[in-house]
């Protein structure tokens, strides 16, 4: 199966496809906030690979272009944010004020994290850009000296558990107001989450989108910062 996989062009990416439709389908079919399509299509590709013995840099190898639709797809979010203008204009110092509000936020959490569970410096660095689009975290981890695969890791799951959680929390926060829930989710949990908040919204989704780019500018001039903190 390996050889099969090396020397296929489409065999991941077909694997890939595959189980995020089956994971599409379990969502719509149970509607449940922890059914997350993404979250359900990486346990389905990990099991296969397992059951098929088959080494992750094979799969790898048939699947690995997919990645290169990451940059496009965030680029794509603009659109909202461009149907949402007038509302930016309006709101744009206490828009940009939440956004380096969540960021500060996650870079702080990140230092106390470090220093609490006495991280090494490496490990520390690998986790200031969680809450940052892929495209952007993993060169952030890579220049910063951090492990740029765990990263990738880290902030897929910080999408996912955004995506999952962000309706509960703002109900429970009583947060009502749809450019700072966009905000909010955009902030903290990037594209992953930006896909939550355009099913709650036209203006969330358009706030998400613009907290991604802003988020992701800001982290990268923060993380350099905090990382000599530690």
């Amino acid at each position: 199966m390996n050889s099969f996989f090396v020397g296929s062009a489409t065999a991941g990416a077909v694997i890939s496809l595959i189980s995020y439709f089956i994971g599409v389908s379990v969502k719509k079919r149970w509607k449940l906030a922890i059914l997350n399509p993404l979250l359900i299509s990486i346990v389905l590709v990990i099991a296969f690979l397992l059951a098929a013995d088959i080494d992750y840099d094979a799969y790898q190898s048939s699947a690995g272009y997919l990645s290169y639709l990451l940059t496009p797809a965030t680029v794509s979010l603009a659109i909202p944010l461009y149907r949402q203008l007038e509302i930016l204009k309006k709101n744009a110092a206490a828009i940009l004020t939440g956004i380096v509000s969540g960021v500060l936020t996650s870079l702080v959490a990140i230092l106390l994290m470090a220093v609490l569970f006495g991280l090494s410096h490496e490990e520390y660095v690998t986790l200031l850009p969680k809450s940052i689009t892929t495209a952007i975290g993993m060169g952030v981890s890579e220049e910063l000296g951090g492990y740029s695969t765990i990263t990738a890791a880290v902030i897929i799951i910080t999408g996912v558990l955004g995506n999952m959680s962000a309706e509960i929390v703002c109900r429970i926060f009583r947060i009502r107001s749809a450019v700072s829930r966009g905000l909010a989710i955009g902030t903290a949990s990037h594209a992953i989450g930006t896909a939550k908040a355009m099913e709650m919204g036209e203006v969330e989704g358009a706030m998400s989108s613009l907290a991604i780019v802003v988020s992701g500018l800001c982290t990268v001039a923060g993380a350099a910062v905090f990382a000599g903190l530690y």
